[in-house]
């Protein structure tokens, strides 16, 4: 199997956030407002709040897988574990070409306010502006992930600077008979505006295609996101209620410029320029996010053989995926150049809310595939019912698009059908989370082990496991799964005659030592749990016997059956170790799942995958 170069992890708490927040911080303020301000009147305000309430059950799901699998490629990367290579292949392309053709609409974005500053500039030279920036920014992304970062958290807090003294100086020059009539269209009209808006939030989840490259992702990712999406909605809420009460309803219906009309009503002609300044630095955070977000989309494509192997090349210099970072920037440079940039928009929206669909089933599956290693460092709550109600909601804006969206839909979803054929079909042979609920529900084994041994290397990585002797041991230890209720005589029989062939002990010793043992003290630690001990002759010997017994072994007739047993057997030469290796089972079990995941545990692989993923202290090598 080829092995790719692992990607840096640079980024922070506030490097997500800026992310996050840059790329939601777009056209969907700064352009958006006065063409839905034209359906819904002043109802525009409340169409933003509803907006941000549907988006929840993608934003949690998202973020819930996201913590789970931190992987380079974030959206396809769930897609393809959940539900396999195919759909896997339909939710890269959309990812990467969604992204992209944003990213190139956010420069366009850039254009129709420079050419608000300097109305006599030519349509030539903003293009030669547009293929100028894409390449500035597929460089600065190709110097480094921790660059583009930077950059982005000063652009962020710039604009929210200039949001900020926007929306207070705005408030104190309200006019409160501009928000009369408030709803000026019927509920259909309204839904579909809010469908509309809630493009505006789509940016939040970009940041999960660079996960592998963040620090600490089980929290700086949860709290990146939800902060970047709890800010910007409030944001939003309060720009749009400011500009709605500054601006003359018949100036903002279908402005392309809305903010800075309500500006320089606000501030003068000054704040009319640097709410224009700001609308430009919001688009370039924008493109700056969509290239970076986008290029990680082939990366996890080429790791997966769905993609060619080429695109899967990180620089050695920089640490970053150069070939994808240059692929992206030509997409880019190839729309804005030729291609009609608002019938593309609204194709990377379609595409995105299929996403939203796919993320909503992708967590269902997840959930339902009880895989023991996906364990998200963040559960979407009101499971299964909010997403549930967002695939109702999603689908049903999908079909409100009308037959020219669903037929650009199709003749997607058969180009990634072409590509599977001729391309990816007999690649992969990994299994994805659906094969395991279809082996749960119909009992036979043939999901395999390899989705649950990569989310064991996931977890390794989010958590930063470095290994200690007490985890090197549990990869070397015996594990028993013994079927059938025992009583603790015949439970010692089984173990000191399985023993005894690997250590080389007698089975009558192992036996009569185990059993002295009991009898001095119960190892019994707690209900369901015991671990037996003893010493053993010789020297710098130290063994582990990890045991399940479903039914239980019966200790004590007075107490409930023990069903998790771990035997240590070492030399007095390692009491130091034994006595570590007691406190780490100990640690272990004191999680509030375990018992419920160690019955639940399949196979062998599993319940030692239970002990070597448990967060506990370890010992510096």
């Amino acid at each position: 199997m080829v092995q790719f170069k692992k990607l840096s992890r640079e980024l922070g708490l506030i490097d997500v956030f800026a992310i996050s927040a840059g790329a939601m911080i777009s056209s969907g303020i700064f352009v958006l407002p006065g063409i839905i301000f034209a359906h819904t009147g002043p109802a525009l305000i409340l169409a933003y709040i509803f907006a941000a309430m549907i988006y929840l059950p993608a934003v949690f799901a998202k973020i819930e897988l996201t913590t789970a699998m931190p992987k380079a490629g974030g959206t396809y990367f769930f897609i393809e574990r959940s539900m396999g290579a195919f759909l896997g292949v339909l939710g890269g392309l959309a990812c990467f070409i969604a992204l992209s053709l944003k990213s190139a609409f956010a420069l366009v974005g850039i254009g129709a306010f420079i050419k608000l500053l300097y109305p006599s500039i030519s349509i030539f030279t903003l293009k030669i502006i547009f293929v100028i920036l894409a390449f500035l920014f597929t460089i600065i992304n190709l110097i480094g992930v921790k660059l583009a970062g930077r950059i982005q958290v000063i652009l962020v807090l710039v604009l929210l600077g200039l949001l900020g003294v926007y929306i207070i100086t705005g408030a104190t020059q309200l006019d409160v008979h501009k928000y009369t009539p408030f709803m000026q269209c019927n509920l259909r009209e309204f839904f579909a505006a809010s469908g509309a808006v809630l493009i505006s939030y789509i940016g939040l989840t970009k940041v999960a295609s660079i996960a592998e490259e963040t620090r600490n992702p089980a929290r700086n990712l949860p709290y990146g996101m939800l902060l970047g999406f709890i800010i910007v909605s409030l944001v939003y809420f309060l720009t749009v209620f400011v500009t709605v009460g500054l601006v003359p309803s018949q100036e903002l219906r279908y402005s392309l410029t809305p903010i800075s009309k309500g500006a320089k009503i606000a501030l003068g002609k000054p704040g009319f320029v640097l709410l224009s300044i700001g609308a430009v630095f919001a688009f370039i955070t924008t493109a700056n996010a969509g290239i970076m977000a986008a290029s990680r989309y082939p990366v996890a494509m080429a790791r997966d053989q769905l993609f060619p192997e080429f695109f899967a090349n990180v620089n050695k210099k920089f640490n970053t995926p150069d070939r994808a970072i240059i692929a992206t920037g030509l997409l880019i440079l190839i729309s804005l150049v030729l291609l009609d940039i608002e019938s593309l928009v609204k194709l990377a929206s379609i595409m995105q809310i299929i996403l939203f669909v796919f993320i909503l089933i992708s967590s269902l599956i997840m959930r339902a595939s009880k895989i023991l290693n996906y364990k998200p460092s963040f559960y979407a709550p009101l499971y299964p019912g909010l997403h549930i109600v967002g695939l109702l909601i999603y689908i049903g804006i999908l079909i409100e698009m009308g037959k020219i969206s669903l037929i650009s839909l199709g003749v997607f979803f058969g180009i990634g059908l072409l590509w599977y054929v001729l391309y990816v079909r007999g690649r992969g042979t990994r299994k994805s989370a659906l094969a395991h609920i279809i082996e749960r529900i119909t009992g036979k084994e043939f999901a395999g082990e390899s989705l649950s041994q990569e989310l064991r290397e996931v977890i390794r990585e989010r958590d930063e496991i470095i290994e200690d002797r007490f985890d090197r041991l549990v990869h070397e230890c015996d594990v028993l799964d013994i079927e059938g209720k025992l009583t603790l005589e015949e439970f010692l029989q089984k173990v000191s005659f399985y023993i005894s062939q690997k250590i080389n002990i007698p089975e009558e010793k192992l036996y009569n030592l185990l059993l002295k043992r009991e009898k001095e003290s119960t190892t019994v630690i707690r209900t369901g749990l015991a671990i037996p001990h003893i010493i053993i002759e010789g020297e710098k010997k130290f063994y582990l016997f990890v045991i399940r017994v479903r039914p239980g072994v019966i200790f004590n007739k007075a107490e409930p059956p023990v069903y998790a047993i771990f035997i240590l057997l070492g030399t007095k030469d390692e009491r130091n170790f034994h006595l570590r290796a007691l406190a780490a089972i100990a640690q272990i079990v004191q999680d509030a799942n375990f018992d419920r995941t160690w019955l639940r545990a399949k196979n062998k692989e599993e319940l030692r995958d239970i002990l070597l993923l448990a967060e506990r202290h370890r010992e510096k090598s």
